[in-house]
């Protein structure tokens, strides 16, 4: 029987679910693609036929869903609304909301912050890497400009605010992951980030409202 291309898009779909699975259950080294074929209910030549080999695969999960860099420079910070960091406060609450509903987004993280990125892996911190610094230009782009309107208090740079709103993301979201959830991290997540982001701000002095 001839396959159609829904039926190659289903065959698909299943691999990239049952490795999903399977990764997550036995990491990503631990796995092979047998196992995950079975996990599938297809043969091994079936995921050669979408997959070049198992690090392929990987890249195809970890494109499947969108993680924090994709998600935040997806948002519209370079809006012309006057408060840039209301807007990046935004974003970052957002998503944390989103990976404390979404299980499979759970998963994913899990997988990579879990897999070990040695060899064949190492592709994958190519890719990483690439979004991390699209990502963070965005960002230390918003930042200049709270900068520049008087928004972001002078003992912060641009440079300085991006590195330290990615260690407290990473930071929350490895805890909350792979220690066992035992925490809030919408509520708490939210938390801290408006605690962080109060520090961002430039306190204005009376005498400079009156002005304005």
């Amino acid at each position: 029987m001839r396959r159609t291309k829904a039926d190659a898009e289903e065959t698909r779909r299943k691999i990239l679910s049952a490795a999903e699975r399977v990764f997550y259950k036995k990491g990503v080294s631990g796995t092979t693609l047998d196992e995950i074929a079975s996990e599938a209910g297809v043969t091994r030549g079936a995921i050669y036929w979408h997959f070049a080999n198992k690090t392929d695969l990987f890249l195809a999960l970890y494109e499947a869903v969108p993680l924090p860099h994709e998600d935040m420079i997806a948002r519209e910070i370079e809006t012309e609304a006057f408060d840039t960091l209301a807007i990046v406060e935004e974003a970052t609450v957002d998503w944390l909301d989103l990976l404390a509903r979404d299980e499979q987004r759970q998963r994913i993280l899990a997988i990579m912050l879990r897999c070990d990125y040695d060899d064949d892996m190492s592709t994958v911190l190519i890719k990483q890497k690439v979004v991390d610094e699209r990502h963070n230009a965005i960002l230390e782009h918003a930042f200049a400009r709270a900068l520049e309107r008087g928004q972001l208090q002078e003992t912060w740079t641009p440079a300085s605010a991006v590195r330290t709103l990615n260690w407290m993301m990473m930071g929350l979201c490895t805890d909350w992951l792979i220690f066992g959830r035992r925490f809030d991290l919408a509520g708490e997540g939210r938390d801290a980030l408006g605690r962080l982001f109060e520090s961002f701000r430039r306190v204005v002095e009376k005498n400079e409202q009156v002005s304005a």
